[in-house]
């Protein structure tokens, strides 16, 4: 009986720890984000990525810096465990793998622009698209919760929904990518910096 009665209570912690917020929460959160988003020229983290496969017993962790600047310059750079570094810039995807480098002209693929524009949106935060996606958001604890499902079908194919995770100030601290077979990205930000003096220089190949 005991056990029965920590069960029911642990059940009952988790259906509470995430709420549907209301139409008015959800649109004062959309708010707060887009504005919070619309001030950020330049942005600098560091970040953790955990990549969940169901065939595998742990995830594989990496971890790197993230660098953007208006208004379409993204760099991922991995540090640990390996030197990976991909680079989205001037309709051009820019990878050097250790040294090897290559590029892809992404301009003329609409899924690849579609998703280069994604992530810029997504590290800012502002995906409030209801064009494009099917949104929902929640309150967990003192941060907000929402997925971002997409409405194209060609695109879900890829992505089943993103989920990101911001702070009380509309700020991103975890983005989560999940594919269509529940396997997922996970990418936890720290050391978050905005607005602060990046040189092109950074966004070189």
């Amino acid at each position: 009986m005991r056990n029965i009665i920590y069960i029911l209570f642990f059940m009952s912690v988790a259906l509470h720890a995430q709420t549907k917020m209301s139409t008015a929460e959800s649109a004062t959160l959309k708010a707060k984000v887009k504005a919070q988003a619309f001030t950020i020229n330049t942005l600098l983290s560091d970040f953790t990525q955990y990549k969940h496969l169901d065939f595998l017993s742990n995830d594989i962790i990496t971890s790197g810096k993230l660098s953007f600047k208006s208004p379409n310059m993204v760099k991922w750079e991995y540090v640990t465990p390996f030197k990976y570094a991909v680079l989205f810039k001037n309709e051009t995807l820019f990878i050097n793998d250790e040294g090897k480098k290559s590029n892809i002209d992404i301009g003329s693929n609409k899924m690849f622009k579609q998703l280069n524009t994604l992530i810029i949106n997504s590290v800012k935060g502002d995906m409030f698209d209801e064009n494009e996606f099917d949104i929902t958001c929640f309150k967990n604890g003192a941060n907000s919760e929402v997925y971002f499902s997409p409405k194209d079908k060609k695109f879900s194919k890829y992505i089943k929904a993103f989920q990101i995770i911001f702070n009380k100030d509309g700020d991103v601290v975890e983005l989560k990518m999940i594919e269509p077979s529940e396997d997922y990205t996970k990418i936890v930000f720290s050391n978050r910096t905005v607005n602060m003096n990046l040189s092109d220089a950074i966004f070189n190949q």
